[in-house]
């Protein structure tokens, strides 16, 4: 059986604009070129905004990857090339979200998942590549199942929609406001779009961004200026905006508080410098929190990702026994059923010639043929019948020498894809 080898570029060593100019096709494409060289037999391609994965069985090793690699213009420097232990230690702790820029995410798994199903539909998968990666999505779920890998907010955009859950207890029913759309306020925005709100309100400087985002939301976009009228009724404000001064001043919330009845407001400044001036504190019924509190929160979740990462390795290292030993059945199966075929060509071969040498002196019938089939039948089951036992019973106990033995014996080589 031919081992997997992989490339690896990924956010460790590559900006994405170098990782961008490194792909010079669409997935599908680069998929197809791949699986025509005649070295390739199996191979599935990985790419996600943070990184570029090729996995490949070949004969001829990671060579056939140093070789596309530099076909494609990849620069050396930015590519990790794996064998096959390598290859698949990689996997799996990348299904577990251990590699990934935001440990424990769980974007990585379905990604996995739909490299898979496109190499499955360019039938560019065999069995190698396709017990790998349906390991590596078995072990990715247990992961998340059985540990913690995958709680708590680590980027300050959803720490930010964690701390007014937690403050709240619950966002169920609540209205949101986010101002501004940059980067930070997207993910926030985002980080809302599943909780069961009463609405979410998307306000900026430019209209048709909060249009946008608010349409991808399913949420109301409004006039930047029009913003301190929804302070009167929001349960939350979570301020992001890049600009250089307070976007939400002490009196534009004391304005809205003769409205809200005593409603309390929750209010989250995620923007540098502050978008919300500090002393709105003071007021009551209002509660200000800021970048500094989100921080204690993504912290904090670190901490307990990185505890939950050691749970997950000793999942990974278990569930990696157990490939490895799906790969020592498959590897003797391999063997078994190319003896069986090498026996079953001789025994076809040698029943027919003394059918045709019986035929010189007598005539032979339906009957006299179909002694002669079962009997050599017979004979080269009971033959391989003691080797299948100990070619299995060699896989079970890792007894890699002698399926190597057996297969150089019996001159077993590998089948052309």
């Amino acid at each position: 059986m031919n081992e997997i080898s992989s490339m690896v570029i990924s956010h460790k060593k590559a900006t994405v604009a170098e990782m961008e100019c490194a792909w010079p096709l669409a997935t599908e494409e680069l998929l197809e070129k791949l699986y025509e060289s005649e070295a390739v037999d199996e191979c599935i391609i990985l790419k996600t905004c943070n990184r570029a994965e090729i996995y490949v069985v070949s004969e001829k090793g990671s060579s056939v990857l140093f070789n596309f690699s530099k076909e494609i213009g990849v620069e050396s420097r930015i590519v990790d090339f794996h064998n096959h232990d390598e290859s698949l230690n990689h996997l799996l702790r990348l299904s577990c979200g251990l590699e990934s820029m935001i440990m424990g995410e769980d974007q990585i798994l379905g990604q996995i998942r739909d490299a898979y199903n496109l190499a499955v539909k360019k039938k560019t998968i065999g069995r190698v590549l396709d017990a790998a990666f349906t390991k590596a999505i078995q072990v990715g779920k247990r992961a998340r199942t059985e540990t913690h890998i995958n709680e708590g907010s680590v980027s300050i955009g959803s720490a930010a929609v964690e701390l007014a859950e937690d403050c709240l207890g619950g966002l169920d029913g609540k209205s949101i406001m986010v101002v501004g759309v940059g980067e930070i306020g997207v993910l926030v925005a985002r980080a809302l779009a599943d909780k069961n709100l009463e609405g979410i309100y998307i306000s900026n400087r430019t209209y048709t961004k909060a249009k946008e985002l608010a349409y991808e939301l399913g949420g109301e976009a409004i006039l930047f200026d029009d913003f301190p009228n929804y302070l009167r009724t929001a349960d939350v404000v979570i301020s992001a905006t890049g600009a250089p001064h307070y976007v939400i001043s002490r009196k534009t919330v004391e304005d809205s508080l003769p409205f809200r009845n005593g409603k309390p407001l929750f209010m989250v400044d995620i923007a540098n410098p502050r978008d919300i001036e500090e002393t709105i504190s003071e007021l009551g019924g209002v509660t200000l929190c800021n970048i500094d509190n989100l921080r204690v929160v993504s912290e904090k979740t670190l901490k307990m990702r990185n505890e939950e990462a050691k749970k997950v390795m000793e999942i990974i290292k278990e569930e990696r026994i157990l490939l490895g030993k799906q790969y020592k059945r498959q590897k003797a199966d391999d063997i078994i059923a190319a003896l069986y075929r090498n026996v079953y060509d001789i025994r076809e071969e040698e029943k027919m010639k003394a059918v045709n040498k019986f035929r010189v002196k007598h005539t032979i019938g339906e009957f006299e043929e179909t002694i002669l089939e079962n009997l050599t039948h017979s004979i080269a089951n009971q033959i391989l019948a003691d080797p299948t036992k100990i070619l299995r019973n060699a896989a079970e106990s890792d007894d890699d020498e002698l399926l190597d033995a057996v297969a150089r014996v019996f001159n077993i080589i590998r089948e052309n894809k």
